[in-house]
């Protein structure tokens, strides 16, 4: 096993480090050429269920870019046909769900993952990577309740999760009872992540800015605190993070976690000055990295500067889109390395 560079961890814990440790979101993929490549063969599905080849894909930022961390390449759907659910990421849309929930009955039909069963080639991928190819961390992740219950009650992504919200207000029982089942599953895939090797885990709730607080408070924030406290367990680093979000960021730092993760709607001065301690993560606007090289310098600065105080972790406010030239990040990464240095 390589010589682990564990930067990323110790900024993760609040621990004092001699940089910020920086990563991205969607680092491995489709800004890529390798990756677009690969895609031309291969489903995102298909690569993942190939523990040699999502391995190369997660890893291949990491070589690239010289980031403090890897994101295991995934997509949030993963886990659900294991309970029942026909999900399909169809070109240009995303996933696809033919079997939307609807009723009570549909809720109950849902079955349990079993991750060393249902989903071996994600753990396969873990211990590849964590045992023989990784000399940084390498992040585990799952979608939040919320937003997988979005995509299983739309039935694919929506703009205003009508659907949604009426079936969490029309079918409260109904709801709750979908928020355990999903909870569960995060949980036991969680742990099963982590036992695979692991080193932090995400929670990614996408879309659940589009709750205010009270009802984040009452349908939402009991299974997320179910959910941190079952992974608390595992003794890693846990990171929540959401988009169009800010207004929940309060919520999030009560939860039992350790890092919060900012979209760049919320700098990270106004979250410290809210009463935000735990360690922040964020929060360059991605659109930026397709601006000159001295506008992204600049606003890099500023996060930088902003996030010194107290614990900090480069990253973007939300992922890497197509667009934006590899040769950019690794030159970004290098200049928070450099900047930052203490």
């Amino acid at each position: 096993m390589k010589q682990m560079n564990d930067t990323f961890l110790r900024a993760a814990r609040g621990e004092q480090t001699d940089y910020t440790p920086v990563w991205y979101m969607r680092q491995a993929g489709r800004s890529q050429p390798e990756y677009r490549k690969i895609k031309e063969k291969y489903s995102l599905f298909e690569i993942t269920h190939q523990p040699e080849l999502c391995a190369y894909v997660t890893r291949l930022p990491v070589e690239q870019y010289d980031v403090d961390a890897a994101i295991l390449y995934k997509d949030i759907m993963s886990p659900l046909p294991s309970i029942g659910v026909d999900v399909e990421i169809k070109s240009g849309i995303g996933p696809v769900i033919d079997n939307p929930i609807r009723t009570t009955a549909d809720v109950e039909k849902l079955g349990e993952i079993n991750p060393e069963q249902d989903v071996p080639y994600v753990l396969d991928t873990i211990k590849l990577l964590t045992q023989e190819q990784l000399s940084v961390p390498l992040i585990g992740f799952a979608g939040a309740p919320f937003t997988m219950a979005s995509y299983m009650i739309e039935g694919g992504p929506s703009k205003n999760y009508n659907k949604t919200k009426a079936f969490m207000y029309a079918e409260p029982q109904a709801w709750f009872a979908l928020m355990d089942k999903l909870a569960a599953m995060t949980i036991t895939y969680g742990k099963a992540q982590i036992k695979a090797g692991a080193s932090a885990f995400q929670i990614f709730d996408s879309w659940v800015g589009a709750l205010n607080v009270q009802d984040y408070r009452t349908f939402i924030k009991p299974v997320m605190e179910r959910i941190f406290n079952e992974l608390k367990e595992e003794n890693v680093p846990l990171i929540m993070f959401g988009v169009g979000a800010s207004h929940l960021a309060n919520e999030w730092h009560d939860l039992p976690i350790d890092v919060v993760g900012l979209d760049w709607r919320l700098p990270i001065k106004e979250a410290r000055e809210r009463g935000i301690s735990k360690t922040v993560m964020g929060n360059l606007d991605p659109a930026i990295l397709l601006a000159p090289w001295d506008v992204i310098e600049e606003k890099a600065k500023e996060i930088l500067d902003q996030g010194k105080d107290l614990s900090h972790i480069f990253n973007l406010g939300h992922g890497v889109f197509p667009q934006v030239n590899p040769d950019t990040l690794k030159r970004l990464a290098a200049f928070v390395h450099e900047y930052s240095a203490r």
